[in-house]
Order: structure tokens, then C-alpha cells, then sequence
């Protein structure tokens, strides 16, 4: 673990951009997409600048601008305009639903939603946009480009040779706003959550800082996860670009055939992914496609067993890591040396943690946080431009923990315990229970109300002859009580967000269904 310098993260997205150009040379590679057509830091700050003067143009300072784009190199492009010129990134989840895109242009007072027709168009989302639109101005990047004329280009390329003093005209504080997020609602409705400039670059030295060695300039990571949601967008995009690592980036992680293939084209070392996304990219990977990925770092769910054997096929290990939204995200993370099947590794460097006791459990607690990667707060929907932030600075994870020789396990999501007959119960133990039985299969448990004991347990599988009673028998072998065990199960496809999450509000909205029929 390398030293973690807190002075060094009291500077603006784009501040930081331009150290990394400084240091790892304007010709060093930054980005690539399926497009196979590398910019450079050098390149990337030029368009930055090009592209960002002209939506500032069509913009306010300080305003949540919506963006709608995929994971393109466009995207960060985008994302770093917006921020040279003083503006707030607000990033849409495309795959969230018309209703939730509607409540986070509601609550971010969104005016302005920049997105591309070609995309528009290839995802089908014309009337997901025309809902959202109401009342809003659209920019077509396509409309844009069309706008830059050569004077524009000869511009930018002058500023770009005095970025910092360009961007100072902008006045944008480490503390500012730099993007906001919206938390992807699988147990409720979406929270905007405001990052502000120094809760992404601390979050990205921190990682840094995290690996040590492990992680260098020669690197190229993989990242396949939407940019949209926290995990994507630091773990996949800033701690690679702000620390002089190459990323490739991927419009879409469900391509489990393709991206394999673009991972040995592009030799990528360092795969960002979800348990559900690793397993079918070992499973339909030929046996050279995944030969240069040294890690995979693992995030978001839990990972299994299973799919550790799978990636072990392929000479890869998966390191765990932890996080939040709130927390931009990474809290811990498992290192080459610190790999434990099971626990999330120990956490990063700058953040403090505490435990509060939970009723009916004897192992861990409820685990809260503190440090310079935590939130400046959630939008406040009833005050416009107001952000409600977090008290004294510590957030609430919201999980059931143990923390051992530094290692953090996690135990549960506080939300994901039952009460029947009133005992807690995990049910992502319950889960364990059921990987292990049908270890090439998906599960999720959930809690329904009960009038009797409080609640009950449904197991929803996709293992096709899943039946009660086995696992009773193999539940009893590994020491859990009968009272553990779901009363009912559900065979079905697992609900699943577009970052890989369990959609945990339509399995419970499958499991009433079930219960309804029962």
C-alpha cells in the first residue's frame, strides 16, 4: 500500500486530468472504445475544451446538465467539458425505466439533457427521451459537431497549452459539485447523490494509493460497466485516467461473446465486472481471449464460488471490492496479497469506520463511514438546489459487517435480515445455502410479511428442479435450522438492474405475486 496523500486531492476533475496529462505525457494513450481509435491526454483535454466551450454556451454555470450517452469515448469527453467550464454532469440511467428518469430530472432540476441521435436511435429509446424532454432543451452532440468550425479548433488547441488557466475562469472548488448520480432504486425510489470534485479524486488516488505497485502506467483496464453508475465511473474511468492507466470502455456488458474478444484485441489487464457479467464472459471466452487480464476487480454483488473457479480456469484471480454510491464508491477492496473468499478486503486508505450494535445478532454491526471520498449530501426534492448532506460526515452504509485483522466481511444488508419467529436471519446466508446446493445457478431470497412469524422467507432460482425438501436435507448438513429454510420457491430468472445488481424490488414483487397464488 502506498502513501495516500489527502493535500493532493483538493483540486477540480479537470485539475486532476491535466496533472495526469503533466505527468504521464500528452501523448500517452487515455481512451479507447470498439471503435479501435486511441486519443491521448493530449487529445482528451483538446476536445474537453472544444466541446465543453460550445455547451457552455447553450448552458448555465453551476447547472445539472443532464447527459444520456453510453459508454463511448464521447462520454468522458463530456463529462470533462462540463466540468472545465464550470458545469454538473448529471448522469442518466438509461436502463432505469421512464419513471425513475422522470423523478431524477425532477429532483436534480434538470434543464438541459445532452445526448446523440445515433444512440437515441440504435437503443431504441426515442420515447424514453420524449417523456423526459418535456419541457427541457435537448442537445444533440450531432448537432454540435456540426457547429465547430476551424476557428474553434485552432482555439482549443491554444488553450489546451494553457488548460489550468482556462479552466480557472471557471472557478470551480474542489468542494463544488462535479457530478450527480442517482442510486439505481433496487430497494426503493432513486436518491440524487452529489459528488462533489474532491470526493472523485480522492476516491481515485485512494485506490491508487490502495493497490501500491500492483496497479502501474502499463496497465489497461477493461471497463464494460455503465458510467452512470459509480462503480463505472470512478473504479472504471477516473482511477485509471487520473493515475495514467489506459481504459478501454464498452457500450454494453451484456455482450458476453463480443467483449472477450476485445479484451485479448486490446490486451487488457485489468477487467472491471459484476459476479452475473464474470460468468458468462469465462463461460463463453476461448482459451487465449482472456490470457492478459491479471485482475479482475469485482464489485456491486456478491461474488460466488463458482465463478472464482471459473476465471481460476483462465489463470485469473478476482479481487472483491466495496462500496457505495454515497462514498464515489470504493470503501474497501481485496488486494493480491489480501484475498480472502469471502470478505471485501481491508479498507482504503483515509477512511474511518465504526460498528453500532445490532438487535438479535452477535457477530458485526452496522457499519458507518467517514472520509474525503464520502458525499456532500443527497439533492433535496423539497428545496431546489438544496443538498442535504450527510450528519458529521458519516454515512450509513446500510450493511451488517465483521471486521477481522482489517478484513471486512460482509454480512448482510440491513434491510436484507428477516424476523421469523423472532430470530434474524441473513438472507444472504439463506443464499450461500442455495449456491452451494446449485452452485451453476442463480439465486435470491427475500422477506414477505407474515401474520404468524413475523415474516417469511421465498427462495427465487433459476435452477430448474429446485425443490424444497433437498434443500432441507443439505441445509440441515450444513447446520442451519429448519426455521432458515424459504417456505416457498419461485423458479424464475433472476431480476437483474443494468449494472448487474439483483433487482431486489422486482424479486419482491415476484415473491408477493407468488404469494398471492399460494
Amino acid at each position: 500500500m502506498a502513501e495516500f496523500d489527502l493535500a493532493r486531492t483538493r483540486k477540480s476533475l479537470f485539475g486532476a486530468l491535466i496533472d495526469a496529462r503533466d505527468t504521464f505525457g500528452r501523448n500517452k494513450e487515455a481512451l479507447e472504445d470498439p471503435e479501435r481509435q486511441p486519443i491521448t491526454y493530449g487529445r482528451l483535454i483538446l476536445g474537453a475544451l472544444v466541446l465543453g466551450r460550445k455547451l457552455a454556451g447553450v448552458t448555465k454555470p453551476r447547472e445539472n446538465v443532464g447527459v444520456l450517452l453510453p459508454n463511448v469515448q464521447t462520454l468522458p469527453i463530456v463529462l470533462f467539458g462540463l466540468n472545465a467550464f464550470g458545469r454538473v454532469p448529471a448522469l442518466l440511467n438509461f436502463t432505469a425505466g421512464t419513471r425513475n428518469l422522470k423523478a431524477a430530472c425532477e429532483v436534480a432540476r434538470i434543464e438541459t439533457i445532452v445526448t446523440s441521435r445515433r444512440f437515441v436511435e440504435q437503443g431504441k429509446l426515442d420515447d424514453v427521451l420524449a417523456a423526459i424532454a418535456d419541457g427541457r432543451r435537448v442537445v444533440w452532440l450531432e448537432d454540435i459537431r456540426k457547429e465547430i468550425t476551424s476557428l474553434d479548433k485552432v482555439r482549443g488547441l491554444v488553450e489546451s497549452w494553457m488548460a489550468r488557466a482556462v479552466h480557472k475562469r471557471a472557478r470551480t472548488e474542489p468542494d463544488d459539485p462535479a457530478v450527480v448520480l442517482f442510486t439505481s432504486g433496487s430497494e426503493g425510489k432513486p436518491k440524487g447523490v452529489v459528488l462533489s470534485n474532491a470526493n472523485l479524486v480522492a476516491n481515485a488516488y485512494q485506490v491508487k494509493a490502495h493497490a501500491g505497485d500492483v496497479l502501474s502506467p502499463g496497465d489497461v483496464f477493461f471497463n464494460p460497466l455503465p458510467i452512470f453508475h459509480s462503480f463505472g465511473l470512478t473504479a472504471g474511468l477516473l482511477t485509471s485516467m487520473l493515475n495514467g492507466i489506459k481504459v478501454v470502455l464498452y457500450p454494453s456488458p451484456l455482450h458476453y461473446r463480443q467483449i472477450p474478444k476485445l479484451i485479448a484485441g486490446t490486451k487488457s489487464t485489468v477487467l472491471l465486472a459484476t459476479d452475473t457479467f464474470l460468468q458468462g464472459y469465462a463461460r463463453a471466452a476461448d482459451a487465449e481471449d482472456l490470457a492478459t487480464v491479471r485482475f479482475v476487480i469485482a464489485g456491486a454483488e456478491r461474488v460466488k464460488e463458482d465463478t472464482r473457479k471459473l476465471w481460476l480456469r483462465h489463470g485469473t484471480i478476482i479481487l472483491e471490492g466495496y462500496g457505495a454510491t454515497e462514498c464515489a464508491p470504493v470503501v474497501a477492496c481485496s488486494l493480491p496479497e489480501r484475498n480472502q473468499p469471502g470478505s471485501v478486503g481491508p479498507f482504503l486508505p483515509g477512511i474511518e469506520w465504526r460498528l453500532s450494535p445490532v438487535e438479535g445478532l452477535n457477530e458485526g454491526g452496522r457499519l458507518s463511514v467517514r472520509g474525503p471520498n464520502v458525499m456532500q449530501g443527497y439533492l433535496d426534492p423539497e428545496a431546489p438546489g438544496g443538498i442535504a448532506p450527510p450528519e458529521e460526515g458519516w454515512h450509513d452504509m446500510g450493511d451488517i459487517v465483521s471486521v477481522e485483522d482489517g478484513m471486512v466481511r460482509i454480512l448482510g444488508r440491513a434491510k436484507r435480515f428477516a424476523k421469523v419467529g423472532g430470530e434474524m436471519i441473513s438472507l444472504a446466508a439463506i443464499e450461500t445455502v442455495a449456491q452451494s446446493l446449485w452452485p451453476e445457478f442463480n439465486h435470491v431470497v427475500v422477506a414477505l410479511p407474515d401474520p404468524r412469524k413475523g415474516e417469511q422467507v421465498v427462495l427465487i432460482t433459476d435452477m430448474p428442479h429446485a425443490d424444497r425438501d433437498s434443500l432441507m436435507a443439505h441445509a440441515r448438513e450444513q447446520g442451519f435450522p429448519e426455521l432458515w429454510v424459504p417456505r416457498a420457491i419461485l423458479i424464475s430468472s433472476i431480476p437483474v438492474l443494468g449494472s448487474g445488481k439483483t433487482d431486489y424490488a422486482a424479486a419482491v414483487e415476484m415473491a408477493r405475486r407468488l404469494q398471492t397464488m399460494l
